[in-house]
């Protein structure tokens, strides 16, 4: 008889076991940096809000500003509003706030 050479049942499981054991390993980390980047997400979001605020003040002098008002004049797009109201974020005395 011949001898073939391939992979014998207790070495394919070994690499099934140690697959396995970095996958579990790494699936709790990707969880952690999607809550991460949603964080950095949400408070780049009120930058980019308060940003404008300031600058629709600059324009039309210290008026209460409102999330309509950014929309209505252009400071801010329609997807832009649909990611604030996601992100809860308001505007209070023209501070933008996450809530």
């Amino acid at each position: 008889m011949k001898k073939r050479k391939a992979f014998t049942l207790i070495e394919m499981t070994i690499v099934l076991f140690i697959i396995s054991l970095l996958i579990l390993v790494m699936i709790p980390n990707l969880n952690s940096q999607r809550n991460r980047a949603n964080t950095i997400h949400g408070s780049a979001m009120v930058n980019v809000v308060q940003t404008q605020v300031d600058a629709y003040q600059d324009e039309f002098g210290n008026e209460n500003v409102t999330l309509e008002k950014l929309e209505e004049n252009k400071y801010l797009s329609k997807k832009q509003i649909q990611k604030v109201n996601e992100e809860k974020i308001t505007i209070e005395n023209n501070n933008v706030k996450q809530g």
